[in-house]
């Protein structure tokens, strides 16, 4: 799966909240539909770029198509944090040891004074 893909699928909105709402268990279009301000036909789209992003996954049960998030789904989006983050930490780290070097000269030189 591709951490652009499914970004860019959670950039909208309404796609958000049927991903939250999957979060409850696999759930059949009519109810997501009724729970969103928008129309089954919409909910259905939403979840066709949802699937194609590898978010949510479909089977049909008699003649219903249930829907669920899909296990590895959020993985790939993980990755791209956990790298941003780490690379964030790592900056946060680095300059906050020179503010505290720079502290501690400040210090010394008060005390040498």
């Amino acid at each position: 799966m591709d951490a652009e893909a499914a970004l860019d699928a959670l950039g909208d909105a309404t796609r958000r909240r049927i991903v939250e709402a999957l979060r409850a268990g696999p759930t059949p279009v009519g109810a997501l539909a009724e729970a969103l301000p928008v129309g089954r036909p919409a909910v259905s789209k939403h979840l066709r770029v949802l699937e194609g992003a590898g978010l949510v996954e479909h089977r049909s049960v008699g003649t219903r198509n249930l829907y669920a998030l899909a296990p590895d789904g959020l993985a790939a989006v993980q990755t791209w944090l956990a790298g941003h983050w780490d690379t964030a930490l790592a900056a946060f780290a680095e300059r906050s040891a020179a503010a505290s070097a720079d502290r501690e000269a400040a210090a010394s030189e008060r005390s040498a004074s």
